[in-house]
């Protein structure tokens, strides 16, 4: 069996301690030098962004969301001790830690970060694929003569090379596919290093609940569980009939999966299927001049990513939560893709209109903005609204260059000045 220490990086036999240095860091796995496919995850994000850049607040419970209506975006370690949890509601969190500090986000350093750590996986190998801004898949197949090691030793390096130079750390999952990289990634945090060979996967898997598998929600969960697949082991060992004929294609892929195969390859060019932007209110808002404020603001936001990412959607979104915190989605597509503020606002106010209109005087808690069916913007030929006055989408690419030199806070409506007295949550 290899063995390989995280501290020192020295190669060896396994034992309890690294026999260079001592360290207890120690991988051992009888495939470690034959994986290559790697999921590398940061380690609470944005809350260790937030304590390396503000060192008192190091050994304390941090919370990085919105207002007391708001959800948790993301906490630290010491505040999950007490229970807290990402997607938390604020109030209950506060509840299990009051003395937690509470930051709301900076997604434009946060963003700065991510592209710093993405490009030092990219500096390993051109197979990354992104997943958010706090991880990827790697591929390192076919790496090892330009690194000099294979890539449990060059992942250990890279480990050790982002939290020297970031202040960062990460956990590393390595595996021989996509899903299960992903979920070994998970098995030691923060700062971990764990190994899933193939041929222990489908009983590493058996034991362990459908709710892991890629693709499986909570309904389709529920769905599984009351078909009697509590249990991935349940599903490896089914009848592939009688999957298909529960669960169609997705039963096959479920039951290939549950074997611990996933043929999916890392992909760096895939598209991300949807951009969005959402709001949470600190008071719910009945008053559509109210709520069109925001949407002007959510609207701005979700165009000037879909600008950055060279994309465009022909789908737009409006998302609503009443306070009863029942969700509504309303979709529109549109007649051509769109990457303009203006496209996506108007399509956005025909759906808030609508809502509003048949409902009555309403009131929410939440609203958001969203763009999907996402294409290359160099293929969609245009923007709808640009092809009718090129000066729109112009001067949207305008703004973006002169906050890109002078910061996000340069440029700002009269919508959006008045949004931004209001302390709500944005996510």
């Amino acid at each position: 069996m290899k063995a390989l220490c995280r501290d020192c990086l020295a190669p060896g036999a396994p034992a309890p301690r690294c026999p260079a240095c001592g360290s207890p860091r120690r991988i051992a796995h009888p495939e470690l030098d034959a994986l290559s496919i790697a999921h590398i995850d940061c380690d609470a994000f944005y809350a260790s962004v937030e304590k390396r850049d503000q060192p008192e607040l190091r050994d304390r419970p941090v919370i990085v969301g919105g207002g007391r209506r708001g959800v948790v975006t993301t906490c630290c370690y010491i505040a999950r001790t007490f229970g807290v949890r990402s997607a938390m509601p604020m109030f209950k969190a506060l509840a299990a830690c009051p003395q937690a500090v509470v930051l709301p986000p900076d997604f434009a350093r946060y963003r700065a970060e991510s592209r710093r750590l993405m490009d030092m996986m990219r500096d390993l190998t051109p197979l990354v694929q992104p997943l958010s801004l706090d991880e990827a898949w790697l591929d390192l197949s076919g790496t090892e003569r330009l690194h000099g090691a294979p890539p449990a030793l060059t992942l250990a390096r890279l480990q050790s090379r982002i939290e020297a130079e970031t202040g960062l750390t990460v956990s590393v999952g390595l595996a021989p596919n996509k899903f299960l990289a992903k979920i070994a990634s998970d098995l030691d945090k923060p700062r971990g290093f764990s190994v899933i060979g193939a041929a222990e996967a489908q009983d590493f898997l058996a034991g362990r609940s459908v709710r892991i598998l890629p693709g499986v929600g909570p309904v389709m969960a529920r769905s599984l569980e009351k078909a009697g697949f509590e249990r991935i082991g349940q599903i490896a060992r089914a009848d592939l009939r009688t999957l298909a004929s529960r669960f169609g294609d997705f039963g096959l892929r479920l039951h290939a999966m549950a074997r611990g195969e996933d043929g999916r390859r890392v992909d760096p060019g895939q598209i991300r299927k949807s951009i969005s932007a959402e709001t949470t209110f600190e008071a719910d808002l009945s008053v559509t001049e109210d709520l069109d404020a925001h949407l002007v603001r959510l609207a701005e936001r979700v165009a000037r990513q879909a600008r950055a990412a060279g994309q465009a959607g022909r789908v737009a979104t409006l998302k609503l939560k009443d306070p009863a915190f029942r969700i509504l989605t309303r979709r529109r597509t549109l007649e051509a893709p769109t990457q303009t503020a203006r496209t996506l606002l108007a399509a956005a106010r025909g759906l808030l209109a609508a809502e509003t209109a048949a409902g009555g005087r309403r009131a929410f808690r939440l609203i958001g903005v969203g763009l999907s069916d996402l294409h290359a913007a160099e293929a969609t030929g245009g923007d709808l609204f640009a092809a009718e006055d090129p000066r729109t989408l112009a001067a949207e690419r305008a703004a973006d260059a002169i906050r890109a030199r002078f910061g996000p806070g340069i440029l700002a409506s009269g919508r959006d000045l008045a949004t931004r007295r209001r302390p709500d949550t944005e996510a």
